[in-house]
């Protein structure tokens, strides 16, 4: 189980999330692991928690709070394609962690909408992003949602790992995940305050554990 002073952190400054230190830890840790072997996250939500998905992947797919260096090799290769433009590239490109918001491609998500059944549109890009060892990351409030419902049982079925962020039930969703940080609120809105400070700790335990020796 992860040990890290993010979780630590955390713990302080919202006490009420102590409770799912370990659900947290263990989050981190299957992505981690993910990561190492090559995968990538899928990430979904509803409404608020859509933007909470675009802002996950933002924070994955860029240096967050570390710098995240290209290796030398790579600069070599961008200067001797471009030797102008391949130094500025270089000097400013940042290695990324993959992560897709399955909430913003609106050309696919109105297809399907259009075409198939709305309660698919996150399921049918799990069936076209996924790969065994990639993880479904479902942000719902109430868990119950069920186009992120149908989206993790997709996930299961492609041997995807799931984890939920809900609220305090973790609602019907919870079934179909690995791992379910439910924080413990109901109230729509108090737990989408609870979900950021929550996906940010993840994302930092991530970022710390390939970059931070980069940054020492």
């Amino acid at each position: 189980m992860i040990k890290d002073k993010q979780l630590d952190t955390l713990c302080l400054r919202y006490p009420v999330l102590t409770g799912l230190r370990d659900s947290m830890a263990e989050a981190a840790g299957m992505i981690i692991k993910c990561y190492t072997k090559g995968g990538k996250l899928l990430i979904c939500g509803n409404g608020g928690s859509s933007s909470d998905a675009d802002h996950m992947v933002a924070e994955l797919m860029k240096g967050f709070e570390l710098h995240r260096l290209l290796d030398d090799s790579l600069i070599k290769r961008f200067i001797s394609i471009s030797p102008g433009r391949g130094r500025i590239l270089g000097g400013h490109l940042e290695h990324g962690l993959p992560a897709i918001s399955l909430s913003s491609n609106h050309a696919i998500i109105t297809a399907v909408s259009n075409d198939m059944d709305p309660d698919l549109i996150f399921a049918q890009q799990v069936i076209g992003y996924g790969v065994e060892g990639d993880i479904l990351i479902g942000i719902s409030t109430s868990g119950n949602s069920q186009n992120i419902i149908d989206a993790c049982i997709a996930a299961q079925a492609l041997n995807l790992r799931v984890i939920g962020i809900t609220g305090k039930t973790g609602g019907k969703m919870k079934q179909y995940c690995d791992v379910i940080v439910n924080v413990p609120e109901t109230i729509t809105s108090c737990v989408q305050e609870l979900h950021l400070p929550v996906m940010h700790t993840i994302c930092k335990i991530v970022e710390n554990h390939f970059y931070r020796q980069q940054n020492t």
